[in-house]
């Protein structure tokens, strides 16, 4: 009897999506040209899962005509392509929980990406792990971000990002 009971409460109770990529989970751009760029590279802005939000990299990259004197230009452009991202998710900069950047050229990037880094990102600082690489896509692309963020607590449960 106390089986069937416990059976029954399990049945009854809420049933959490078996996947995190359900659309309602999924965090894409506001525009046209945007979800074009992500439908045709196959990646989605976020993915929510919980508390969570898993960001997609960013490419901070020159512009044509730009050149490595503009690399802070380049920084900002994408911090606040993540800040957009992490808005439209249910966070915030003081939500992330790591960051993961990848860079061309470290020793030549990190002092002007730290620079940015901070205006946007204060202390108590999350974990923070950067690699330097060969090249990224596109060809201009100086470093990728990726971030992960916990959501608001106020968001934390709900279903449309």
């Amino acid at each position: 009897m106390m089986i069937l009971t416990v059976l029954a409460a399990v049945s009854a109770a809420p049933q959490e999506p078996p996947y995190a990529r359900h659309p309602e989970n999924v965090v894409v751009p506001v525009s046209m040209e945007g979800r074009q760029e992500l439908e045709e590279w196959g990646y989605a802005d976020a993915v929510i899962d919980g508390d969570r939000v898993w960001l997609s990299g960013v490419v901070a990259g020159l512009r044509p005509g730009e050149t490595m004197a503009d690399q802070e230009a380049a920084y900002d452009r994408a911090f606040r392509r993540l800040g957009d991202v992490l808005t439209r998710a249910g966070s915030s900069y003081d939500g992330i929980v790591e960051i993961t950047t990848v860079h061309t050229d470290l020793p030549a990037q990190i002092e002007a990406f730290k620079k940015v880094k901070h205006r946007y990102i204060r202390g108590p600082y999350p974990a923070w792990t950067a690699i330097d690489i060969d090249r990224l896509v596109p060809d201009r692309g100086l470093v990728e971000i990726k971030l992960v963020a916990r959501r608001r607590p106020h968001t934390a449960g709900a279903s449309k990002p």
